[in-house]
């Protein structure tokens, strides 16, 4: 007999009742390390007491109104991320999938607009993951998650991702915009260097196409830049964010040039729930949080402490670590024995981590994680690995 809860997931045998910093309670009352931050959501820990007393103060005054008229929490909120970025404006959603919807969406009438409505094609990497609707099913082309869901949505094109010669030899009548992770999550924990990035925007600049960067996981200071595009020293045109942007609290973005957003005009595109008052206020008060003097910098001493612990982790256990690999708070682990059950040995010794693609475990901590904690999770994975050594 099915579950009342659909088995779309394969859990832990495990639930948790309390939550504080970096820190969960399950409900048999065991301590956890929490190194996956609901896979790079809960980007200030848990429970932070500026986004509990936000959430309070705006729950206690206005939940929800639509977007049929002005919400003052969106025009405060978008003009932060605008001044943060190289956008001119900003859509509110609920997810980073609706984010990628709506730049896909953005990408071709763009296009349509400007007297091309052949040139809807979109180039991806392999690799790539950039949700589970079903065209962003299909802009990520992996077949483990389209598997089923035939017809594929078209208009998507797959090229080796950091490969500039292969992606310049895609580019044809048809191609819209070209859509990257500056780091690919689910596909393993893979950076894209500062030359790919921009290989990309010389390409698109080119030949008249759209760029877009999904930093739905990279963004909010995941990498120890706001955006992880930031390290390049370029812009895209348009920007994806969602995870840690509402800390917790659904919320996701759509960034974008005016160039790039003037084709959505009123009746185009739109979003019940996005943006909402509640999940403004959340929004808006992780932006302060980050925009503090040495957040970011902080952010960068941490992942390099975790990285450097991590690379002395693999030079001691050579046999079960075959790589590290990341930027900034995002890092993986390719491991040499199967990545479901390190993370399992993980989860019973008392850390949390996510699994990834290529066999990789990733450990993506909240972002005010501190020294206590990191040696705590090193001698988490040390004592581990000396288990699993053969």
């Amino acid at each position: 007999m099915i579950s009342a809860v659909m088995p779309t997931y394969g859990r832990a045998d495990i639930a948790f009742e309390r939550g504080e910093g970096a820190w969960l309670w399950s409900t048999d009352g065991r301590r956890y390390l929490d190194f996956g931050s609901g896979v790079a959501v809960t980007a200030l820990g848990h429970c932070h007491p500026r986004l509990v007393k936000a959430l309070q103060d705006q729950a206690a005054t206005l939940w929800h109104t639509s977007n049929l008229y002005r919400v003052p929490g969106q025009e405060r909120v978008a003009g932060r991320l605008v001044a943060e970025s190289f956008a001119d404006t900003a859509f509110f959603c609920n997810s980073g999938a609706e984010a990628n919807e709506c730049a896909i969406k953005m990408a071709r009438k763009h296009h349509d607009d400007a007297g091309s409505p052949q040139r809807g094609q979109i180039i991806c990497a392999t690799g790539a993951f950039h949700g589970r609707t079903l065209a962003t099913l299909a802009a990520g082309g992996q077949e483990k998650h389209l598997k089923g869901f035939d017809p594929v949505t078209p208009g998507f094109v797959h090229v080796p991702f950091g490969n500039l010669n292969a992606l310049r030899a895609a580019i044809g009548p048809e191609t819209a915009a070209i859509m990257v992770e500056p780091v690919q999550g689910e596909g393993g924990l893979v950076p894209a260097s500062a030359d790919y990035l921009r290989g990309l925007r010389a390409a698109a600049d080119e030949f008249g196409l759209l760029l877009i960067f999904d930093e739905v996981q990279t963004g909010m200071g995941r990498t120890g830049r706001l955006f992880a595009h930031q390290h390049a020293d370029l812009a895209p045109d348009i920007m994806t964010l969602a995870k840690g942007l509402g800390g917790g609290f659904p919320v996701g973005a759509c960034l974008a040039t005016e160039k790039a957003a003037a084709c959505l005009t009123a009746g185009t595109h739109g979003s019940t729930f996005g943006g909402n008052p509640l999940a403004m206020a959340v929004a808006g008060t992780v932006l302060d949080v980050m925009a503090e003097p040495g957040f970011m910098d902080r952010v960068a001493v941490m992942g390099a402490r975790l990285r450097s612990g991590l690379d002395a982790l693999a030079a001691r256990h050579p046999a079960v670590i075959e790589e590290v690999r990341g930027l900034g708070l995002m890092l993986g682990i390719k491991a040499r024995i199967p990545n479901t059950e390190l993370s399992a040995r993980l989860l019973a010794a008392g850390l949390l981590t996510v699994g990834a693609g290529d066999n990789v475990v990733r450990l993506l901590p909240p972002l005010i994680i501190g020294d206590a904690e990191i040696e705590a999770a090193l001698s988490i994975l040390d004592r581990t690995l000396t288990e699993v050594t053969p």
